[in-house]
């Protein structure tokens, strides 16, 4: 797997889970109970849209060495 395949992994699952879990906290704070489709929905809407911007940073920063 290319390095920056697995960038833009890790970058997903960590924003994901770090939102979710962020999430979770707010609903305990309102007195909502743990539930865990939420959290999995949570952390896969916002893991897939970090892994994107994740993507297109690293496509970016590639253009720029190309041309330099």
């Amino acid at each position: 797997m290319k390095t920056e395949t697995k960038s833009i992994i890790k970058g997903g699952i960590a924003g994901g889970v770090v939102y979710a879990g962020i999430m979770v906290g707010f609903d305990y704070t309102d007195g909502q109970d743990f539930r865990i489709w939420r959290f999995i929905f949570n952390a896969l809407f916002f893991g897939i849209c970090m892994g994107f911007i994740t993507r297109n940073s690293l496509k970016k920063q590639a253009e720029k060495r190309n041309k330099n």
